[in-house]
């Protein structure tokens, strides 16, 4: 599903209280009678718009990278230093560095950053873009972290294994629907009892709770494991995961506390693997055991080898989905708490009222609208990827909402997806949090909600790199949010804690 910027908010050095800050930066929130008007200009541009050639430059040799890198990991930060950028060349398409990069990469940061709804949607356009090895860019973590293999993610779609990979993983979520909601209520309940005994001491802290909670029912209903099963794994498994992902992204994460440090220590050079091999070896054999049945069906219905099947589901647990969600579920509850208390009455409301004579259900979720466009707004404004990647095939033009730009063959182009799902040409008031922008007409703008490599009314498939389980995040959070509105009247949140939950009234 997601990733580079887990470890920023998991291993950020100034604490909890900046890292729920960094997750409540999407500004206002309101609480409209009616979504903005859907804009139609990325359709309705005329067939004709001047040739430019892409602005911007590397600057020199090791130095240009360098500075950029500083730019963005430490003086201004990821939003600034392309908000500078589009300034100062009048154009949301331009040459830029992004790290990592000099002294021990072997990666090449140039790249065109594409930071607008219209050259951003050529991303996903396999026939002119490739995707091999460039998951984070041109920088690539050894492949021992995954087992000495190319597991999907960094596979192109004209490779045949990506076929085979991709509608494994497909396959196995559909096939876990059935199992979905009674795994998610049981262990959110869980959740839930632990921080309401621990409430009368102060405010409890959901970053832990949520890691715990979303590696137990992601195991479970991705790769059929139950931690329980494992001592070391019911305790330990979320920190050994977040120590496995942390040591590959860390050279790729603007980190601006303890600078300069950090730079020096943490953005110089890429991390060895032996640093996790003891984690990941772990949970390699938690997979192996107690996810036989999904390993066997990945051998004998999609042809993969029993070691492909394991270290592909492995990924996709920990980097796609538990990773992603590690990010996502707080950047929700952040939201919800930033909110004015009419927009928790009326997700109650509709929670209520949906789920009155049926209960939880797939169908009843997919009623509730108001709890969908939250979920998407979130989605908007705080994707879990920030970056997306894609290197050209060929010669093409690519298009902004004002120019067209020749790209060239090989030239890796860089989507920073925050800034993208603020495009003012296409979202009303960009900057601000509107619960129900997605509600009625508003659902048409989900043609331009990009946060998945793809747009939220796509379908993922073997012949895209659209994120296998774009519908299954979306589900499952409108899940979350709907248990969480059955079980208590209010809840009330700030730096990243809950400090009320008032249990609903019977």
């Amino acid at each position: 599903m997601y990733l580079a910027s887990f470890s920023t908010i998991l291993h950020n050095p100034t604490g909890s209280s900046q890292m729920s800050a960094k997750m409540m930066s999407i500004n206002r929130i309101t609480a409209s009678s009616s979504p903005p008007p859907v804009k139609t200009s990325i359709t309705s541009q005329p067939t004709s718009l001047p040739i430019r050639t892409v602005p911007g430059s590397y600057g020199l040799p090791l130095l240009g990278p360098f500075v950029d890198r500083l730019d963005y990991a430490w003086f201004q930060g990821s939003d600034e230093f392309f908000r500078k950028r589009i300034e100062k060349h009048q154009s949301t398409v331009f040459r830029t560095n992004v790290p990592p990069s000099f002294p021990f990469f072997l990666a090449n940061p140039n790249v065109i950053a594409v930071l607008d709804c219209k050259s951003f949607a050529h991303m996903f356009d396999m026939e002119i873009v490739e995707k091999k090895n460039i998951l984070v860019g041109d920088f690539m973590p050894s492949t021992k972290f995954t087992g000495d293999r190319r597991v999907c993610a960094y596979l192109d779609t004209t490779e045949p294994q990506h076929e085979q990979i991709k509608n494994f993983t497909m396959d196995t979520l559909k096939r876990s629907s059935t199992i979905w909601i009674p795994t998610l209520t049981t262990l959110s309940d869980t959740m839930f009892d632990t921080i309401e005994s621990q409430l009368p001491s102060g405010p409890v802290s959901y970053l832990i709770p949520i890691q715990k909670f979303m590696f137990s029912f992601l195991s479970q209903v991705i790769a059929g494991a139950n931690p329980e099963n494992s001592p070391d794994i019911a305790a330990n498994g979320y920190m050994r995961m977040d120590r496995w992902l942390a040591v590959q992204l860390l050279p790729t994460v603007p980190i601006t506390a303890f600078q300069p440090l950090v730079e020096i220590f943490l953005h110089s050079f890429p991390y060895p693997y032996f640093l996790v091999s003891n984690d990941y070896n772990k949970l390699y054999e938690f997979i192996k055991t107690e996810g036989k049945d999904v390993i066997s069906r990945g051998q004998t219905e999609f042809n993969l080898t029993k070691e492909d099947a394991i270290h592909n589901l492995l990924f996709t647990l920990g980097f796609n989905a538990f990773g992603g969600f590690s990010i996502f579920l707080p950047s929700l509850l952040s939201a919800l708490g930033s909110a004015k208390p009419e927009i928790q009455e009326k997700l109650r409301q509709e929670v209520r009222e949906k789920t009155g004579s049926t209960g939880l259900t797939f169908r009843s979720v997919n009623e509730m609208e108001l709890v969908q466009s939250f979920v998407y707004e979130t989605l908007r404004l705080n994707p879990p990827v920030p970056l997306q990647y894609g290197r050209a095939r060929k010669d093409f033009n690519i298009a902004s909402h004002k120019s067209i730009f020749n790209i060239k063959k090989g030239e890796l182009l860089c989507g920073y997806q925050p800034l993208v799902m603020r495009d003012p040409e296409v979202f009303d008031d960009p900057e601000t949090f509107i619960a129900d922008r997605f509600t009625n007409k508003g659902k048409e703008l989900l043609t331009y909600l990009y946060w998945s490599n793809g747009p939220q009314n796509g379908t993922p498939s073997a012949s895209n790199k659209q994120c296998a389980g774009k519908d299954f995040v979306t589900l499952t959070a409108s899940l979350f949010l709907a248990h969480m509105f059955m079980r208590y009247d209010t809840v009330t949140i700030a730096d990243a804690s809950f400090s009320v939950l008032e249990k609903a009234k019977q």
